[in-house]
């Protein structure tokens, strides 16, 4: 692969404005994600992945362009609470020949205890958005962004079963905004045993938007 090579958006052109009601449109952070995602796109491919995981897949976008860096080897699973996200991620992984499993979970509990420290890439863009506690959870529209006190109550639900789900070789991409203290989510990762670099970011309007990526202390980049 040369250095700089680009890949392809996902087509999205099957889903429709009713299902934009149901799921996450993607959006700059989206799109900010799938960049991190290619500019690792070598690394990405020399850990081999057999297991690549989406948490809180909305419309598929993200898992979808990642089979497009990594090829058919893998196993693509995505998860999501809401069955629409569920139905429109399947339909555009099909739409541009990818494969993806979707799993109607909260976060990636279902996935445990059978695929254990087995996913080499993990990717979660999470409800991140400042909002009072009362918001978060619901299954519709709003649980895509909705992310409580610091924008953080849902990622900080996840963050344990970080070390449950990842490989030793594994690798975890997470999309953060300012107000959500990056540095904190760098000390309670490290407490799990992992390592914290900031990627990428991108000014979005009034967020100021980060890519995190967190692999096993034990292992150097």
């Amino acid at each position: 692969m040369t250095m700089g090579e680009t890949f392809p958006t996902p087509d999205l052109s099957h889903l429709t404005a009713e299902d934009y009601e149901h799921v996450y449109e993607p959006a700059e952070d989206t799109f900010l994600l799938m960049d991190a995602l290619e500019k690792d796109a070598n690394f990405l491919r020399s850990i081999t992945p057999s297991f690549c995981l989406e948490v809180g897949c909305g419309s598929g976008a993200v898992i979808t362009f990642l089979g497009s860096i990594l090829g058919s080897r893998p196993h693509y699973l995505c998860t999501d609470l809401n069955p629409r996200a569920a139905e429109c991620a399947a339909m555009t992984g099909k739409q541009n020949n990818v494969y993806v499993q979707p799993v109607l979970t909260d976060l990636a509990s279902a996935l445990l205890p059978r695929l254990e420290n087995k996913i080499d890439v993990m990717i979660f863009n999470p409800p991140y958005v400042v909002t009072p506690t009362e918001e978060v959870g619901s299954h519709g529209i709003e649980a895509s962004w909705a992310g409580g006190v610091k924008g953080r109550e849902v990622m900080d639900r996840f963050f344990p079963l970080v070390p449950k789900l990842l490989s030793e070789k594994g690798a975890f991409y997470l999309v953060t905004i300012e107000q959500n203290d990056v540095e904190e989510i760098g000390s309670k990762m490290r407490a799990f045993g992992f390592t914290m670099d900031k990627i990428m970011n991108r000014k979005a309007g009034p967020e100021k938007l980060a890519i995190l990526r967190f692999y096993p202390c034990k292992r150097t980049m």
